[in-house]
């Protein structure tokens, strides 16, 4: 299978290297001007827990195939779309004009209208997911990083459709397991009140990294997220489809201290955290404003997000 991975971030960089190693043929899209800049190899110190419950560190290089263009004569199957969830739309009305025949995989984090946000691509060419893994790259360029045994991929129905078939197919090759999804809508929602919870607490502790071994502010993170819950079930998600998901809500104190003790004991657990040292970065703060936005159209109380937001701003 041809594959575009979508930027050379965290998320593709590890799957993209999967991908690769699994025979497909893969190429990152990156902005012109950054393929000299970025190299034609990447280094990647990565805890893999594919074929080890805990967790095997794999330290190697792989080649990287780069271009500063795409355009829809170039044959590809696959485009694997992570970005940023307000660089979305974005990246689609980009795309739409490029695709040729290629399925667009949508692999992270989504906070509109999942069909709003991914406007103009065709619906029908379009398959929802989110990435296990997470990490960063360090001062040295290295990409280190954790990743999980599954992906989660959405189903339109009660079967997969072809093309999330395919997707499926081509992540199993890479050694993944698949967890079907069938509300992919009000995961990829409850998800995101998740990390606003997190960014959160992480302006509170200074930032995610502080956050590793500490019961009570992983716990307060779960509380945040938890007021944000109404905003969720105004906006039509059935929580009881849901219910591994709502664990941290429900009993936030023992899975905050459950989650403080992996962070420290599991070398899987750290990467996530320890990667993220700026709470003020982009992402974090996009995540904090769209959420405190919807919850202010709402007309829903977020006390403890709206205490965030003033840590967030400048004195």
């Amino acid at each position: 299978m041809r594959i575009l991975m979508f930027g050379r971030g965290v998320i593709a960089t590890i799957y993209g290297s999967l991908l690769q190693e699994a025979g497909h043929h893969v190429e990152f899209y990156v902005r012109p001007g950054r393929a000299a800049e970025y190299g034609d190899d990447v280094r990647i110190d990565l805890i893999d827990a594919r074929r080890w419950p805990l967790g095997r560190r794999n330290r190697e290089s792989f080649a990287i195939r780069l271009r500063e263009s795409v355009a829809a004569e170039d044959g590809f199957d696959l485009i694997v779309l992570s970005v940023a969830h307000h660089r979305l739309s974005e990246a689609a009305a980009f795309l739409a004009p490029r695709l040729g025949e290629a399925s667009v995989f949508v692999f992270g984090n989504v906070w509109e209208e999942p069909l709003d946000a991914i406007a103009p691509l065709p619906v029908d060419r379009v398959v929802f997911g989110f990435p296990q893994a997470g990490g960063g790259f360090g001062d040295d360029g290295v990409l280190h990083g954790g990743l999980l045994r599954s992906v989660i991929v959405g189903t339109a129905g009660a079967s997969p459709t072809r093309r999330e078939r395919d997707v499926q197919t081509a992540f199993r090759q890479a050694g993944l397991t698949i967890r079907e999804e069938r509300d992919m809508r009000g995961w990829l929602w409850l998800h995101f009140i998740s990390d606003a919870g997190m960014f959160a607490q992480g302006l509170r502790s200074g930032s995610l990294a502080n956050m590793i071994g500490d019961r009570r502010a992983l716990r307060d993170a779960f509380l945040t997220a938890r007021e944000l819950l109404p905003v969720l079930k105004a906006r039509g998600v059935d929580f009881r489809r849901h219910h591994a998901a709502m664990l941290p809500y429900r009993l936030p104190g023992l899975v905050g201290a459950m989650m403080a003790g992996v962070t420290v004991v599991l070398p899987l657990a750290k990467p996530s955290l320890a990667a993220h040292t700026d709470p003020h970065a982009p992402e974090p703060l996009a995540v904090l404003a769209d959420t405190r936005r919807e919850a202010r159209r709402l007309n829903i109380p977020t006390p403890r997000l709206d205490e965030s937001a003033g840590i967030a701003s400048p004195a």
